[in-house]
Order: structure tokens, then sequence, then C-alpha cells
């Protein structure tokens, strides 16, 4: 049986305000600390398969965020109760 993780790949090009971008890092963070291994790509996924496809729901969602302050996300990088994660790949300023 092959699963949704498993499909063929896509790229995607998410332009969003700096906070949610931190937000996302957090989540991942998150996960790191319920002993979960996963990136930004695969946690975005997994929160975009589990909305309903209701359009309610949906609106109802969108107008949520549509009315947060801009200091709504504020704190999330202050969180030293969860682990940092360091994204695969080279390290700026480290050669290759």
């Amino acid at each position: 049986m092959e699963l949704l993780c498993q499909q063929q790949r896509c790229t995607t090009s998410v332009l969003w305000p700096e906070d949610v971008d931190r937000r996302l890092n957090i989540l991942v963070r998150a996960a790191a600390a319920a002993g979960e291994r996963t990136s930004r790509a695969e946690l975005l996924a997994a929160l975009v398969a589990a909305v309903d496809v209701a359009p309610e729901q949906v609106s109802d969602l969108l107008r949520h965020y549509r009315r947060l302050p801009a200091d709504a996300l504020t704190g999330d990088e202050e969180r030293t109760d969860l682990p940092v994660v360091r994204a695969p790949g080279p390290r700026r300023g480290t050669p290759t």
C-alpha cells in the first residue's frame, strides 16, 4: 500500500509573514520534542492534509488568521522548553 507521504513530490513557493515562518520552525521543534524527526515541508503537508475540506471551516480559518494582531506569535522564539533543530544540508559559513 502506497502512503500519501510517499507520493511524488511537488515544489511550492510560499510567501508569508516572517512570524508565521518562525512559527513553523517552532512547530518543527515541538515535533522534535515529542520524538519526531521531521522537516518544515512534511509538517506543512501534515497540516494541510489534516484540514477538512468544508467551505465554512476553511472560511472560518481564514477569517481567524486575518484578524490576528501583528504580535500574535511574539515570544515563540523564546521557547527554551523545545530542542534546537538544525536543518539538513551544509551549514552557513562552513566550507563545502
